[in-house]
């Protein structure tokens, strides 16, 4: 089994950096409230960007708020006590997943999150691109794209924390 590193800062790095993430908000990140209400974001997102064909310019404001509750959601609920959840075993398989330049992780586990990574960028962008274009079949198909490949890699966190936990201690104790 080969394992996956890289140098630099990638783009999930980057959004997390962006979102200051860390120890704390990762943690309540974890809780499956702050994951399921957060499931919604993208389908929230391309209904606000579609408003703009009944609001014109005012639908800057739903954008707006769903891009302040992107920001604010992880921060929102607590922890949970327990990590005995999908939502939370997902929210720890992406910090692991984030920490690969340190931490290489199986490869299988790299060429499955790259291509669903690809897959729900695609999916997204086209659903943007079809909200914005007033398009309804492009921004339905995009989105559910996208969508149903973002749950798909959260549940390949799922998989990569369960087989990486026991890897670094730091990654049994991130629920505590």
């Amino acid at each position: 089994m080969r394992a996956e590193g890289r140098t630099g800062m990638n783009y999930g790095q980057a959004i997390a950096a962006l979102f200051r993430m860390d120890d704390e908000t990762w943690a309540r990140h974890a809780s499956p409230w702050s994951v399921w209400t957060r499931v919604a974001t993208g389908p929230l997102l391309l209904l606000a960007l579609w408003s703009h064909v009944w609001l014109g310019w005012w639908a800057l404001g739903p954008i707006a708020l769903v891009l302040v509750w992107t920001w604010l959601n992880p921060r929102l609920f607590p922890a949970p006590r327990s990590i005995d959840y999908w939502a939370a075993k997902a929210t720890f398989g992406e910090r692991v997943w984030l920490n690969r330049a340190n931490v290489p992780i199986p490869s299988h586990h790299a060429k499955a999150a790259n291509i669903l990574s690809a897959v729900a960028a695609i999916g997204v962008l086209a659903g943007v691109a079809g909200a914005l274009l007033n398009n309804l079949a492009m921004t339905l198909a995009g989105g559910i794209a996208g969508w149903f490949a973002k749950m798909w890699f959260c549940d390949r966190m799922v998989w990569l924390y369960e087989d990486m936990k026991d890897v670094k201690p730091e990654y049994r104790f991130w629920h505590r």
